[in-house]
């Protein structure tokens, strides 16, 4: 038996499987730049799920064991294995499967949130509670402050430009780029997500930003890292630079937007901002670089840093409404209302993330738990930065997956 070409022969199977599930499910395929004969062949075949789920097993079973093969290669056959047992899964699903949150994010995602109750985060609020004092709740509080940190629509592109250049600036002292890497950027509305990164291949991606709702400035940084740099632009990139055409790995060439590899996408996306940026590092690139780019008072921006470090600590509360929302134990009202209550959005943001849930059920679990994955993985690499740097850029060019983050 040859092990190498063995995992090939799956890694080939495995992206016709998942150009024949695009078929089915028109979000399954986020990019795609292998040989357009593939996807010609799926469009003309229109394979049923229970084809698909037979071929997906029959993909498993030719996998060969991963005992005694050197450790890239049985990272890639594992790797092969979880996106594959992932298709299936999303199979079930569109064959009508009703999955628990929990069990849908381990199959899909390879990873499982951890679960908190309401009273986890009254301390947290009663912290934003401190830092805005006054008339209220502390939702409509946090929001009228925020209220003027809004950036102004004809200021956007400008001040967006500025974020993803100092992201690229600071991305490329430690991570080599290939010259003709490039993204255009476009501003879109009626939208479930803030912000979007297509990769088409050949080093190229279109970013958008969704403008259905106010972008406030904190939001410039988060983005730019988010979906440029150091995160999914230059994440695809290295993909298509090391794996693709470097060692042939042809299952990097598409992207299946429901499996494991969204949580390492989005993981390292979020871990790229801090990783970029130290608290002082961005507060002071805001302060005198985007606030007077937007209009807005500079003098904010101490108070306004302080506010978003105590909102991200109510992160997990995301996946916590979601979770209750989505298997029925919170109604479409109490999960708006803990969406304004314990996560502190406005009202019509936490209508916005309804919709993502409903759109993407156990997805939003990639962004915050992908992200403290990351970050411990990458930081118990090295105690420098330029090691944390060095790491994170070997992670989002590996076949790692997630439930190998934790070793």
């Amino acid at each position: 038996m040859n092990a190498i070409a063995d995992i090939a022969d799956v890694a080939e199977r495995y992206v016709k499987l998942v150009l024949a599930m695009g078929q089915h499910d028109a979000s399954y395929v986020d990019a795609y730049y292998g040989p357009p004969d593939w996807q010609a062949e799926a469009t003309a075949q229109q394979l049923t799920l229970a084809d698909l789920a037979t071929k997906a097993q029959a993909a498993l079973a030719y996998l060969p064991s991963r005992d005694g093969l050197p450790q890239e290669l049985a990272l890639r056959a594992l790797n092969l294995s979880k996106q594959l047992l992932a298709l299936l899964a999303r199979v079930e699903m569109l064959q009508g499967n009703q999955l628990g949150f929990d069990e849908e994010s381990a199959r899909l995602y390879d990873a499982v949130s951890p679960h908190h109750e309401r009273a986890y985060y009254a301390d947290l609020v009663t912290e934003i509670d401190a830092l805005l004092p006054g008339a209220g709740t502390v939702s409509e509080r946090v929001n009228t402050f925020r209220a003027q940190l809004i950036i102004p629509a004809d200021k956007l592109r400008a001040v967006m430009d500025a974020a993803i250049r100092a992201g690229r600036e600071r991305s490329l002292q430690h991570i080599a780029l290939p010259e003709e890497e490039d993204f255009v950027l476009e501003f879109v509305s009626d939208k479930p997500w803030s912000g979007y990164n297509w990769y088409k291949g050949n080093y190229q991606s279109v970013i958008q930003i969704n403008t259905d709702l106010p972008v406030y400035i904190d939001r410039a940084v988060d983005l730019g890292c988010h979906e440029a740099y150091p995160g999914h632009h230059v994440y695809n990139v290295l993909l298509e630079r090391d794996l693709v055409r470097g060692k042939g790995w042809v299952e990097y060439c598409i992207y299946p937007l429901y499996s494991p590899q969204s949580l390492i996408a989005e993981g390292t996306a979020n871990y790229g901002i801090e990783l970029s940026f130290t608290d002082e590092e961005r507060l002071a690139f805001e302060q005198q670089v985007l606030y007077p780019l937007a209009g807005l008072e500079p003098a904010l921006a101490p108070r306004y840093a302080q506010l978003n470090r105590l909102l991200a600590k109510l992160s997990y509360a995301d996946n916590d409404i979601a979770r209750q929302y989505l298997q029925g134990t919170l109604t479409r009202e109490e999960a708006l209302e803990w969406l304004v209550n314990v996560r502190l959005y406005p009202a019509e943001k936490s209508a916005q993330r309804l919709q993502f849930y409903d759109a993407m059920g156990a997805y939003v679990i990639n962004y915050n738990l992908g992200q403290d994955m990351a970050k411990a993985y990458v930081e118990r690499q090295g105690n420098t930065r330029a090691a944390h740097w060095a790491a994170f850029r070997d992670l989002m060019s590996s076949p790692r997956v997630p439930s190998d983050l934790l070793t």
